[in-house]
């Protein structure tokens, strides 16, 4: 079973996940960055951690607030120089394969997980 982890949080915890929810909507509220600059500091900082699964599922965001290839890869190669390669070749196969996939689906339509 390929159940989401997030999911199994929500059912496990679910007063600690909205908590977690509440927290997450306080910082998206605040002003001061775009989403799309969010979204590559996320990527940026989950890459460093070598979280490809929070950069796959986030990838989509940072592209639907108007992150480009190149821009999603530099966040991604970024974290190089200060957590090692570990995360970039755990974490930019990702984007490429998110760009690849991209490229053959029909143009609007996001590809699928």
């Amino acid at each position: 079973m390929n159940e989401n982890p997030m999911e199994i949080f929500r059912r496990e915890a679910p007063a600690v996940a909205d908590a977690f929810d509440g927290l997450i909507n306080a910082i998206v509220a605040r002003e001061g960055l775009d989403q799309k600059t969010r979204q590559l500091i996320y990527l940026a900082m989950k890459a460093s951690a070598g979280d490809a699964m929070a950069v796959r599922a986030h990838i989509p965001m940072a592209v639907a607030a108007g992150a480009t290839k190149d821009e999603v890869s530099g966040a991604i190669l970024m974290t190089l120089t200060v957590s090692g390669v570990s995360g970039v070749v755990t974490c930019l196969p990702e984007a490429v394969r998110y760009f690849e996939q991209k490229a053959r689906e029909p143009a609007g339509q996001d590809p699928v997980r």
